[in-house]
């Protein structure tokens, strides 16, 4: 199963899948989609230019068509702000018109072999670009005003597959700021995007196709799952009944210890310090029951594991009578067998809302 971990350097951006609304970020990833993708030879107006991988060469008139934009004192303006922001490098020749356009944050190692035939150009609206994942970095760091489709691309270019460090990742893609940014809040967005936090708001709600926001309870923030995020199998949202279950959890296992800091920022803690933990014993426990009644494991494990039918929030003891927090089996507590239909539990109380 492919992993999308904050280590790796880039993330994948379906080419029919293009940010929507104003932005810098919007336009340079319409250039770098059409941008070409292995070396050769084009040819604009009886002209016959040389390109190289993350290179475009043609004229205004192409440009504009690209950028989506009528004007060519707009398309320049563009342009130019790209390059001023090490973006993008370009160079237009006043005298043939000719005009080339290098993206500078290419991602090479991805590329693979080149292809030996075929167009030099990638197909509009097929395939995927690299995307660096600090590509919307250098906005933040010189406190710019993001766009909308900035802010779009910067929660794709963070978004996250089975983080070992982000359990809730292993239940659907999920964004995540940092290592310590698995929980997120409207307003820490909202000074990294240099907006309010009612326009952060607007936002979740206008492109809530895309990223799906989850509020937790109290000030512990939300979570944020991407819905488009390419993966090699199909993975559906999250409940919130889900994620209450994985947070109760993690303060299970942290018990006792103190961890400072606001609600926010102790659950980023939780999350980060207990996630590898908790998802070893959904592994371990799994694999048990699976060696015992022969039964397949789910895809993905994490999801089953806290599905199981919990009968109260203070509730300690799994469908083996096993607690939770000491590891021993309390006979008194084994409340029976489990249905492998769908890893519920019949609790002793709600026999008679058994699931068959």
């Amino acid at each position: 199963m492919p992993k999308c971990l904050l280590k790796y350097q880039w993330v994948k951006l379906p080419r029919a899948c293009m940010p929507s609304g104003k932005g810098i970020m919007g336009y340079w990833a319409k250039l770098a989609a059409r941008a070409a993708f292995r070396k050769g030879q084009v040819r604009y107006c009886g002209y016959t230019n040389d390109v190289v991988p993350g290179m475009w060469s043609g004229g205004v008139v192409g440009l504009k068509s690209i950028l989506g934009v009528k004007s060519r004192a707009e398309a320049i303006d563009i342009m130019n702000t790209l390059q001023r922001f090490g973006y993008v490098h370009y160079t237009l020749n006043e005298k043939t018109k000719k005009l080339e356009y290098t993206i500078t944050d290419w991602v090479i190692k991805c590329s693979g072999a080149e292809c030996m035939n075929g167009a030099v150009y990638a197909t509009d609206g097929y395939g995927f670009l690299c995307l660096p994942r600090s590509i919307t970095q250098r906005l933040a760091e010189q406190h710019y005003t993001f766009g909308e489709s900035d802010a779009w691309l910067d929660l794709w270019c963070h978004t996250v597959w089975r983080e070992t460090g982000n359990v809730f990742s292993y239940l659907a893609p999920a964004v995540q700021l940092g290592r310590f940014g698995a929980a997120l809040t409207l307003e820490a967005l909202g000074r990294r995007w240099g907006w309010e936090k009612t326009k952060v708001w607007r936002f979740f709600q206008k492109h809530g196709d895309v990223f799906a926001l989850y509020r937790l309870p109290g000030s512990y923030g939300c979570l944020i799952f991407n819905k488009l995020y390419p993966l090699d199998m199909e993975v559906s949202l999250p409940t919130h009944t889900e994620i209450e279950r994985i947070i109760g959890e993690m303060r299970i296992c942290a018990d006792n210890t103190h961890i400072a800091g606001s609600d926010n920022t102790r659950l980023n803690k939780m999350i980060l310090w207990y996630s590898r933990r908790i998802l070893a014993q959904a592994v371990s426990d799994y694999t048990e029951q699976a060696s015992e009644n022969r039964i397949a494991l789910p895809s993905p494990i994490i999801r089953a594991y806290f599905s199981l039918c919990w009968n109260c929030q203070n509730c300690i003891y799994d469908c083996r009578g096993m607690s939770i927090r000491t590891g021993r089996i309390d006979t008194n507590h084994i409340r029976g067998p489990c249905v492998p239909a769908d890893f519920l539990c019949a609790c002793d109380n709600e026999k008679e809302n058994r699931h068959e």
